[in-house]
């Protein structure tokens, strides 16, 4: 198994030589490099980030659902308590687990995004 360098730390030390490239490059290609360098950036973060915002998100549901399985499992009975009506906005936990769900996402896609509030 290789301990170094892990899949995260080369993929920003490619988005960082992406970006040491970028300046020398005609328009069209330097909107693609950082185009590319961010999908790496955000490939790390969801590497870095993912498994541990995967696992509070599982648990939120937990909560909500009262009982266990696995992510996609949950979330797939999630949506389905949704479309049929039998969870609502006003379902207690329900609207504060999205709302943190959807922040720990968004933490991975789009970093400097500031929420307010």
């Amino acid at each position: 198994m290789i301990t170094h360098p892990k899949a995260d730390e080369l993929a920003e030390a490619v988005a960082r030589w992406i970006d040491s490239i970028r300046p020398s490059l005609d328009p069209r290609n330097g909107f693609l490099a950082r185009v590319a360098a961010n999908a790496l950036g955000a490939i790390s973060r969801e590497l870095q980030l993912g498994p541990a915002a995967e696992a509070a998100a599982t648990e939120r549901f937990v909560v909500l659902l009262d009982h266990r399985g696995s992510f996609v499992d949950l979330n797939h009975e999630l949506c389905e308590r949704l479309r049929s009506g039998s969870m609502t906005l006003e379902t207690p936990g329900l609207l504060a687990a999205l709302k943190a769900n959807t922040l720990e996402q968004i933490a991975i896609d789009q970093p400097n995004y500031r929420h307010e509030g």
